[in-house]
């Protein structure tokens, strides 16, 4: 019953919103095929604890390649971030997988995943399953608050978990790729109208 409410909401979406997803949908595929995953890493490590708004504007003023720490974590003040000192740090410290494309060209998406977590300072299962959503990459839930309270809305999880360890997440993944498969869309797609439902924007 709950996907069944799930899968009207989204049928009532507004065909304007629905076009901007499926644009967005197919960024992730360019994203995915182009040579800008430092990019889009470093952007996902900086919403941790913050917002895709603040995160993408970030990301169109900073030079994460070539910046020193110190410089980096003045811009990210300057730009109204509030971890600019340690997020500097996570991304001076991702530099070294400067070639992420090449590393994680021959896992699956979920290896991907548990090789980013493992690896790269600042990313979790939410930020790794973001960023590779981000760059194409299908099957993996990006549960962020807006999502785990949409869920909660629609009857998928009874509660909002006060803590969301690996297990809980691969836990609640499982009940989202099911309700995702009974309407017949992918994850990463279903977030951005989940997201929608809870922020009234298609951001990334």
């Amino acid at each position: 019953m709950a996907n069944s409410t799930l899968k009207e909401k989204i049928a009532i979406v507004p065909r304007d919103v629905k076009k901007l997803i499926d644009e967005r949908m197919d960024s992730f595929k360019e994203m995915g095929e182009s040579d800008e995953w430092f990019s889009e890493l470093c952007f996902c490590i900086l919403t941790a604890n913050s917002s895709a708004k603040i995160g993408i504007k970030i990301q169109n003023e900073i030079d994460f390649v070539n910046l020193s720490k110190e410089e980096i974590s003045k811009e990210l003040k300057r730009l109204g971030y509030r971890f600019y000192n340690r997020r500097a740090e996570f991304i001076i410290a991702a530099r070294k997988f400067s070639n992420l494309k090449e590393i994680l060209a021959d896992k699956d998406g979920k290896e991907m995943r548990e090789w980013l977590v493992k690896n790269v300072k600042g990313i979790g299962y939410k930020e790794a399953s973001h960023f590779l959503r981000n760059v194409g990459v299908k099957g993996l839930a990006i549960l962020d608050r807006h999502i785990l309270k949409n869920m909660c809305k629609n009857g998928l999880i009874d509660e909002i978990p006060a803590k969301l360890n690996k297990r809980k997440y691969l836990e609640i993944e499982k009940i989202l790729e099911k309700a995702a498969k009974s309407i017949g869309m992918d994850m990463g797609e279903l977030d951005l109208y989940l997201w929608w439902m809870e922020t009234g924007k298609v951001l990334k």
